[in-house]
């Protein structure tokens, strides 16, 4: 990830050339910004097409159109009013297998490193890894399957640029949160998630939770929202988050009165969900069970892409420039 200094000195080149590498409606002087976070940008569109406030009948129209099917438009039906898909039995298990085991081969060669991460006395499981699709093309080939990149350009309404990956043998335990706060798009809600099922999974293994419609019923809660400064979490680090964005999800949750529904899949099965949407991993009940997964997070091509929490550029930005990762 490139620093802020590093950016301010490269990114001089986009400066007076903002459209030939982001669609935001209202051009931006990155350099002039210094600390990518929501509150250092203007109010912009476009907004993703299935969250304006004509979606329904855009939905409509394309498929009267014939440029959408009617299995595309129930997809997008679910989409806006719920802010999540589930979709049964979409990776084939075959390569689902070859690409477990392609990662478990990285852990015994040592290419792999998983931290402890223990969740309680007697916790078989290790922890863990970020984006291991940086170094085994089948986690990688996996993230870009075919049929789930199909799936986010119709729901960006754009192309679709893989970003970030997750995998573990166990539940997160992480506490309900909207991804949009770790990574931040401008415009808003040009961020896609998915979680894929390696196995069947045990509704005692801590399964992944989520809130049906909060990605509407809550605002987008950036750093400037919930009053942390600009280099705070620099200086601080996650205790801020925990101390100060854990607690207002909380309060909005409440006052809503949503509850959480719990993602016990079948292998292969697969959820999507919206940049806004909140979810976590639940409590294991039983630690003998493994949840065994992918994680995947995916931007829309043209965005701009940043860590509001920290204020850094994502890695998409290579030299002052917005570029697709490598295909390698």
């Amino acid at each position: 990830m490139l620093t802020i200094g590093s950016l301010r000195r490269k990114v001089v080149r986009l400066n007076g050339d903002f459209r030939r590498h982001y669609f935001a409606d209202v051009p931006v002087d990155l350099d002039a910004i210094g600390e990518l976070r929501g509150d250092a940008f203007p109010a912009s569109g476009p907004a993703p097409w299935l969250d304006r406030p004509d979606a329904l009948l855009a939905v409509d129209r394309r498929l009267a159109e014939g440029t959408i099917t009617a299995g595309d438009a129930e997809l997008c039906r679910q989409w806006i009013v719920d802010g999540y898909l589930i979709v049964e039995n979409l990776i084939e298990h075959d390569l689902l297998d070859r690409t477990w085991e392609a990662y478990e081969q990285a852990i015994r060669d040592g290419r792999v490193t998983l931290d402890p991460e223990s969740h309680g006395e007697g916790d078989p499981y290790p922890g863990r890894n970020l984006d291991p699709h940086v170094q085994l093309p089948a986690i990688a080939a996996l993230q870009s399957h075919p049929t789930i990149l199909r799936i986010t350009n119709l729901l960006f309404g754009r192309e679709t640029i893989p970003f970030q990956t997750i995998m573990g043998h166990k539940s997160s335990a992480q506490r309900p949160h909207s991804d949009a706060i770790h990574m931040t798009t401008y415009p808003l809600g040009y961020l896609i998630a998915n979680w894929i099922a390696f196995e069947d999974i045990h509704p005692d293994s801590g399964p992944l939770e989520y809130y049906p419609r909060s990605h509407r019923l809550l605002p987008y809660l950036l750093s400037g929202d919930i009053g942390i400064a600009p280099r705070a979490f620099k200086e601080k680090g996650y205790a801020l988050y925990n101390e100060r964005y854990e607690p207002t999800i909380e309060r909005y949750l409440n006052a809503h009165r949503l509850e959480p529904q719990f993602f016990c899949p079948r292998k292969g099965d697969v959820l999507f969900w919206h940049a806004n949407l909140v979810h976590g991993g639940s409590l294991r009940k039983d630690l003998r069970h493994s949840r065994r997964a992918l994680v995947c997070h995916y931007f829309a091509r043209g965005a701009v892409t940043y860590h509001d929490l920290s204020g850094n550029p994502s890695r998409l930005h290579r030299d002052g420039l917005y570029t697709a990762p490598h295909p390698d």
